[in-house]
């Protein structure tokens, strides 16, 4: 153990990816290194600097990126020298280099539970891969590219599967230098770690890490290194956490699209919500002109070619008060449907206790919630005694004044979201769960939980420690300070609204006709152009439902990868379609 102390403290002063400073090639004298070394990851190029002989080649390799690809040079000598000779299209990348010393990192003592890791198999897993990319904005991979390499010696992919679904929610590339150029350091590194933002086990971003470096610790690597924004404190803690050491490497990219928000500074609209932002980026993305009207309250103009138009996130001045005052009032809402002869749950206005009683027994099951309102505030779902409705009711009178009672309804929450009388994004919400360690307590697994979804929604999506959270663990059973044992989950809120803490799950390809034909119908009963729809139904892929709800500004952001801020701008401003 001490001897392999040593031998890696001396490789650390001798490697030559840390050793930028070195005059002529990066190369130690004797050292046969192969040039202008360039690894095919599918996104783009790895670029490994330091077996370029010349700048000017690397420049000009950096140059000859591919459309829709993004192309990293890492370990470069020179970064300074390299981007003088092309500034306008290349950059200094503002993100850290960490290095994990292989030969003193020590494996987890024990595996984290609810998930399974393996190499990516098939094209479903690549596909799944993607989706995630997507929904953590990052360039998306040929399917076929990642499944013709999943056994490549260079390339490695693993994927974190849930083990109750099946669904794959994490991923990790790994690129191992010695067969991609015989590494004369026995170096490899990490690239693309990706976790679902909507997965609810803990830890699997630390496992598909550990899983890498065990990887390449087995075929005996000396390091392993990654690059990570200087600003991902998420991800930096984690990484020091597992060993990592900042190291003096850098990293050039080109500007492009793709890398434009790394090089132009932050834009003013930062301040802004996610549901803003995303329909901002699409306008600037089109030459739109944005301006921030109100930044805490999400209000904002765009204006194209002599129009301009004012919105508060997916609320636009095309929306008349009269169709929004149709959503806002579900009382309102629900007669404009059932007018139309679209299927909505029975519902009356909660009156006398007597009153509220009669219709809980009529209907075994109950939705209390305050007429007016939004983001899941004051509802509570699957009310079944006299008691709980009155406390539900006082409940939900701190937000309205007027409460309705409503048929509870068995299904699975379908949001539709139609703009311009068109589906265009369709997904399962499901209620916040935790998955249990046998360590933690519910409490503790919640606020970890919270943690998580707030840090992937950018601080919309938070488990409340409220009432009704302590109210659906009690109805599994369990209390707050009770352990979950390893593996189980639990559903910690009845109501699946991503504000607490629920998660999202795209079906748009999977709607059923029926459900596609209510939505717009419901929309055209509102006089709408644009509405989140709430549905509960057996299956999306049925045709059976109810409609609940309508939001008059619905959430754009996370229904990755459907266009949902592209058919918005487009809607507002058709012409910069052809623009763009």
């Amino acid at each position: 153990m001490a001897l392999a102390r040593i031998d890696h403290r001396l490789a650390r002063r001798s490697a030559l990816t840390l050793r930028n400073w070195v005059e002529g090639r990066a190369a130690a004298p004797g050292t046969d290194l192969p040039e202008n070394v360039t690894v095919d990851c599918g996104w783009g190029r790895l670029l490994f600097a330091h077996t370029f002989r010349d700048h000017a080649a690397l420049a000009q390799s950096l140059r000859a990126e591919r459309p829709g690809q993004r192309d990293i040079a890492l370990y470069l000598r020179d970064p300074h020298v390299v981007l003088a000779l092309a500034p306008q299209e290349l950059f200094l990348d503002p993100s850290h280099t960490y290095r994990l010393w292989l030969a003193t990192y020590r494996p987890a003592r024990r595996r984290a539970k609810g998930f399974v890791l393996r190499r990516l198999r098939t094209l479903a897993d690549a596909r799944a891969v993607n989706r995630i990319y997507a929904a953590r904005r990052m360039v998306p991979v040929d399917p076929a590219f990642l499944r013709e390499n999943r056994n490549s010696r260079v390339l490695t992919h693993y994927v974190a599967e849930e083990e109750t679904t099946g669904e794959v929610i994490g991923s990790v590339t790994g690129v191992d230098h010695v067969h991609a150029f015989g590494d004369p350091e026995n170096g490899s590194s990490l690239w693309c770690l990706a976790v679902d933002p909507q997965a609810a086990a803990p830890g699997v971003g630390e496992s598909l890490v550990r899983m890498l470096a065990e990887h390449f610790q087995a075929r005996g690597r000396a390091f392993m290194d990654l690059s990570v924004l200087h600003d991902n404190v998420n991800a930096i803690a984690l990484y020091e956490k597992l060993g990592f050491q900042r190291v003096p490497v850098f990293a050039l990219k080109a500007r492009n699209a793709i890398n434009e928000r790394l090089f132009t500074g932050p834009p003013p609209e930062d301040a802004l919500n996610p549901y803003a932002m995303i329909i901002i980026n699409e306008a600037r993305r089109r030459g739109i002109a944005v301006d921030v009207l109100d930044a805490e309250a999400a209000f904002f103009r765009l204006s194209f070619g002599g129009r301009s138009i004012a919105c508060r996130e997916s609320l636009s001045e095309l929306t008349t008060s009269v169709a929004m005052s149709r959503c806002d009032d579900k009382a309102v809402t629900r007669r404009c449907l059932e007018k139309e002869g679209l299927r909505v749950p029975a519902q009356r206005v909660a009156a006398g206790a007597g009153e509220n009683a009669a219709f809980l027994a009529e209907h075994g099951s109950v939705v209390v919630k305050p007429a007016r309102g939004e983001q899941g505030r004051g509802i509570t779902v699957d009310v079944r005694t006299p008691e709980e409705v009155e406390h539900a009711v006082e409940a939900a009178r701190a937000h309205a004044e007027t409460v309705l009672l409503e048929q509870y309804v068995e299904g699975q929450d379908l949001r539709i979201v139609v703009i311009d009388y068109k589906v265009v994004a369709a997904a399962i919400r499901r209620p916040a769960e935790v998955t249990g360690t046998g360590e933690h307590t519910i409490a503790q697994l919640i606020e970890a939980q919270s943690r998580r979804r707030a840090a992937a929604t950018g601080g919309e999506s938070r488990i409340p420690m409220d009432r009704e959270t302590e109210r659906c663990v009690a109805s599994h059973g369990w209390s707050m300070d009770d352990v979950l044992p390893a593996g189980e989950r639990l559903a910690v809120r009845k109501t699946a609204n991503l504000h607490t803490g629920g998660t999202l799950h795209d079906v748009t390809d999977h709607l059923h006709p029926a459900l596609v034909t209510a939505a717009r119908a419901a929309a055209r009963a509102l006089e709408i152009p644009v509405v989140g729809l709430d549905f509960l139904v057996p299956s999306p892929s049925g045709p059976d439902y109810v409609i609940i709800e309508a939001n008059e500004r619905p959430g754009l952001a996370n229904h990755e990868p459907q266009p949902t801020a592209e058919r918005f701008i487009d809607l507002l401003f058709p012409h910069s379609a052809i623009a763009s």
